[in-house]
């Protein structure tokens, strides 16, 4: 598990992949596309959308939805049940991916 400043919070990563993480006042789960309309439906549970558009898979939990230490484990639960299923991201992956999106910015090859 690794701790990592992301979306302006602090998020975890599992192997690479983000796990959960801390929105201003809110928890971020990564619980895959196929429980999202499920999970949506749970109380104080929401769409993560900070940029206009919903990112499916995704669920923003208010901080009443978290309160309690069994409330903020059954989704880490929830989120470990669906990040264990993807495969590790390797630090060579990783660095590719940042070269890739410093180079988009400024329109010059990624090679």
């Amino acid at each position: 598990m690794v701790e990592k400043r992301m979306f302006g919070g602090v998020c975890f990563l599992l192997e690479g992949n983000l796990l959960v993480g801390i929105w201003q006042n809110s928890l971020i789960a990564r619980v895959g596309a196929s429980r999202y309309a499920e999970l949506l439906k749970e109380p104080y549970a929401g769409e993560f959308n900070v940029t206009g558009h919903a990112m499916t898979g995704w669920i923003m939990v208010e901080p009443d939805g978290i309160e309690s230490d069994v409330q903020l484990r059954t989704w880490i639960d929830r989120s470990l049940e669906f990040v264990s299923t993807l495969p590790p991201k390797s630090s060579a992956t990783a660095r590719r991916s940042k070269r890739a999106k410093r180079h988009a910015k400024t329109d010059l090859p990624t090679d």
